[in-house]
């Protein structure tokens, strides 16, 4: 597996076409690479099976990659076509565990696995053909369509590792075991752990729009922090030191976990990490393909709220408050091992190089420090933050922004499947705290007086802020909602398309009972969501709450969904009635629009639209106009389609 997977191309250069050459050729190896780590399932019917009751079953992530450069090249303008309009609804969301995922196994129909392998056969040869065509300069900059391709590059590399912990959390009797997927043999005593003191320095976070590797929208920007003095253990947590916190019964004893973590081992019954497995007095540990002896001196893999727990345990013991470190603390390990923008693999255990699992917490030392890159993860307790300058990256609005939740936590300096933009200095990547990777973690002993990283809410999105104040500052979306309720019954199905932060859904709750609410950007959606759980947020010098609109009382009826309104998956039908706010803004094509509309609503449904008046709709054959009024500015209209 090694000889696939290749270090990323450099931004700059002198020549364009060696340049092409570049991309192509990490394109390939990563597309490649994905694939042959789906060879491990045994058969095809192991794709339909989830590893996770919160993830999708392993055919969605297959189909999901490919149709991700599809769908980014079509919405940016550079495709004019897409290929399957079906694999790029389905396959397009619900990656992480956000409230509006949708992880309902009954409302898919997944094709066959062949059907999407042709799929991806089909996505590789478009990418390949628009890298061999793109006119491009250098150096490609994030405003450039050759960064939709890296993005598209650097996403699979994300799924390759998080793919890969999926395949580890399958039971083994759904994974054929392969040669080449060997893991270290080094089953060596684990080292003991020590502290080793590291001084106070001035630490800056972030990188500049003119850095030669791609990045991802958190990591451009500044935040800068006076770092005090602390002590780090030398060594990642291994297996062996984490083993008496299981035998002493850590994972019964509440008082070394938090509410979440407590939470957690409600939810799931965990008694010991996941990829350990207990066989009668022994214990084992499941690696990629395979189950092997307990290897003692490699590092322990569990969650943040495990790792925080154990931290409570050993400060019980020893007497001393440890925690995990915070990012700007890594940041002084990572300093004081004089590590590039991009470390060599020959030096650490990532990128596949030393095999498909962990080493030894001891046979990578940089400096005084094991593994401050590689290996596996580190957990911080560092929930992830927009640095001072941050910015969208338009073709990807919800890469980051719905992590900026106080509920994801930073994961630091790579694993051994780690590749691409996870091993650079800069790579930020947060998971929610009960979520498995290939992760552990090292303690330390900080001094400082508070955690400084400030938390997520540092200031409103101002796309979002814009949209609150449009919509929770204006009666018109009470005026939509009173036109619906005089042309359907309390018992409708209700949709409303572009829902943006949610003012129209919680207006039409207070008067039908079935409301779904859809928006392409999950910024908006996280928005609506947190109005929705009772949350003031505040933007302009004002602060908005259902509560101050009386709409708290009926918010429940609604559920929020990510999903492009231009290609929505199939299970949006059947709707009595169809909302939809300022169409000129968010359709190309109307026309193209409405017929969608005949699929999704029923014989006899309604369609309500509030239009810009320079921009009215106008509706083709099968919509009979019933209603039409001016409000400030727009046109609101009601049809009822007849079927035709």
């Amino acid at each position: 597996m090694r000889e696939i997977s290749i270090y990323p191309p450099l931004l700059g250069g002198e020549d364009v076409e060696q340049k092409r050459q570049e991309i192509s050729d990490y394109f390939h190896n990563t597309f490649t690479l994905f694939e042959k780590l789906f060879e491990l399932l045994k058969d095809d019917s192991v794709f339909y099976k989830k590893s996770e009751p919160t993830r999708h079953p392993m055919i969605f992530y297959f189909g999901h990659t490919a149709v991700f450069y599809i769908n980014k090249l079509y919405m940016m303008g550079l495709l004019k076509e897409r290929i399957n309009p079906h694999f790029e609804s389905i396959f397009a969301v619900g990656v992480d565990e956000m409230s509006w995922d949708d992880l309902e196994g009954s409302r898919y129909s997944w094709p066959k696995v062949d059907e999407v392998r042709e799929y991806r056969t089909l996505v590789r040869k478009v990418v390949n053909d628009f890298i061999a065509n793109l006119d491009f300069t250098l150096p490609i900059t994030w405003d450039d369509a050759m960064w939709i391709i890296l993005m598209g590059i650097e996403h699979e590399r994300i799924h390759i590792e998080t793919s890969s912990v999926l395949h580890r959390q399958m039971p083994l009797s759904f994974i054929t075991q392969k040669s080449e997927f060997a893991v270290c043999e080094d089953l060596s005593d684990a080292p003991k752990n020590e502290m080793v003191s590291v001084e106070a320095r001035h630490v800056k976070l972030g990188k500049e729009r003119t850095h030669n590797l791609y990045g991802w929208d958190n990591e451009y920007g500044v935040y800068e922090e006076d770092v005090l003095a602390f002590s780090a253990s030398k060594y990642l947590v291994s297996n062996a030191e984490y083993m008496p916190f299981v035998e002493d019964g850590g994972y019964e004893n509440e008082a070394f976990w938090c509410e979440e973590g407590r939470k957690f081992l409600a939810i799931r019954g965990a008694k010991h990490p996941v990829f350990w497995v207990q066989n009668g007095k022994e214990w084992r540990y499941r690696a990629y393909d395979r189950e092997i002896s307990m290897p003692l001196s490699w590092p322990v893999e569990v969650n943040a709220l495990e790792a925080a727990a154990f931290c409570r345990y050993k400060s019980q013991k020893d007497g001393i408050e440890y925690t995990l470190p915070s990012e700007a603390e890594y940041m002084a390990l990572y300093e004081d091992a004089a590590l590039g923008d991009l470390p060599l693999d020959s030096h650490a255990n990532i990128n596949f190089a030393h095999g498909f699992g962990s080493c030894a917490v001891n046979r990578f030392m940089f400096g005084e420090f094991g593994d401050i890159i590689g290996n596996v993860w580190q957990w911080s307790r560092t929930p992830i933050f927009a640095f001072e300058g941050f910015e969208v990256h338009r073709a990807y609005d919800d890469f980051t922004t719905p992590t900026y939740d106080d509920k994801h936590g930073l994961i630091l300096g790579s694993s051994w499947a780690s590749s691409g933009n996870l091993i650079m200095k800069h790579s930020r990547y947060a998971f929610r705290r009960h979520f498995y990777q290939h992760a552990g973690f090292r303690y330390v002993i900080s001094h400082a007086e508070f955690d400084p990283a400030p938390n997520s809410k540092t200031g409103m999105d101002a796309d979002v802020a814009r949209d609150i104040v449009f919509r929770y500052s204006t009666e018109i979306f009470g005026e939509i909602a009173q036109m619906a309720q005089g042309y359907a019954n309390s018992h409708a199905k209700i949709l409303e398309m572009g829902c943006g932060s949610g003012r129209g859904a919680f207006e039409l709750a207070k008067y039908f009972t079935q409301v779904e609410a859809l928006d392409a950007s999950a910024r908006f959606i996280d928005a609506a969501v947190k109005l929705q759980n009772g949350e003031v947020l505040a933007c302009e010098n004002r602060e908005y709450s259902l509560a101050n609109l009386g709409l708290e009382a009926n918010a429940h009826k609604i559920d929020f969904w990510q999903g492009d309104m231009n290609n929505l998956k199939p299970n949006f039908g059947g709707y009595d009635a169809i909302v939809l706010v300022n169409l000129k803004e968010r359709y190309v094509s109307p026309e193209r629009f409405a017929d969608e509309l005949k699929v999704r609503l029923v014989q006899g449904g309604l369609f309500i639209s509030l239009s810009p008046k320079e921009h009215p709709l106008h509706m083709p054959k099968g919509f009979g106009t019933l209603e039409q009024k001016e409000i400030d500015g727009y046109i609101l209209e009601a049809w009822r389609f007849d079927g035709v």
